[in-house]
């Protein structure tokens, strides 16, 4: 294939995140059919994808991102796992110790995309199989702020994931920019050249 003929899949960023409708095992482990990333508007999501239940490096985000959990509820932010996997594979993988494979009782939803059609909407679906370890930020309104997208072998800073949600609650509250490595706390950028000439002066040197 030539380069002119070359396709890429368009970035989210910027858009409205593509509305879904699935199975999701909740954090009580009951069954909900009429999930919607919909009835979160008004929330902050953090909607992440993995390849496939019983695996290997998706239990240990997945957990990582468990052990996180209060400080995304903390800034108004819903997480919630998607992968190509059933709903009923979700169930035991839950309900399987984690000494043995499993990931205990998660409390965040884990969405069946059994059919593949959210990865697809996301761009995430490889060889038309299973979801790279795609990440989203959605805001309050409904629109991507940030995506990441990882190698099936490479797993997530949960930190990082929690660093830009602060970036992005930060711009909206101050309409400030975020530089390189900032973190909450850190002074920001008055998105001037005044305002990148003066933060520059005192931490470029």
């Amino acid at each position: 294939m030539s380069t002119t003929e070359m396709t890429y899949p368009k970035s989210l960023v910027a858009q409205a995140a593509p509305d879904f409708k699935a199975t999701a095992v909740m954090a009580d482990n009951s069954f909900e059919d009429n999930f919607k990333l919909s009835d979160l508007k008004g929330k902050y999501v953090c909607l992440f994808f993995y390849p496939l239940d019983f695996t290997f490096v998706c239990p240990s985000e997945i957990i990582a991102f468990d052990k996180k959990l209060a400080e995304f509820k903390e800034r108004n932010c819903e997480v919630v796992g998607v992968s190509i996997d059933s709903h009923f594979s979700h169930f035991a993988w839950k309900n399987t110790p984690v000494d043995k494979g499993g990931i205990g009782n998660v409390q965040y939803p884990l969405v069946a995309d059994l059919d593949k059609t959210i990865s697809r909407k996301y761009g995430v679906l490889i060889n038309e199989s299973v979801a790279l370890r795609g990440l989203f930020l959605i805001d309050r309104e409904g629109v991507v702020q940030h995506a990441l997208v990882n190698n099936l072998p490479l797993g997530r800073n949960v930190d990082e994931a929690i660093r830009m949600l602060d970036a992005v609650q930060y711009t909206e509250a101050h309409g400030e920019v975020c530089p390189a490595d900032w973190r909450k706390g850190d002074e920001a950028m008055t998105p001037t050249a005044a305002g990148v000439a003066s933060y520059l002066g005192k931490h470029a040197k």
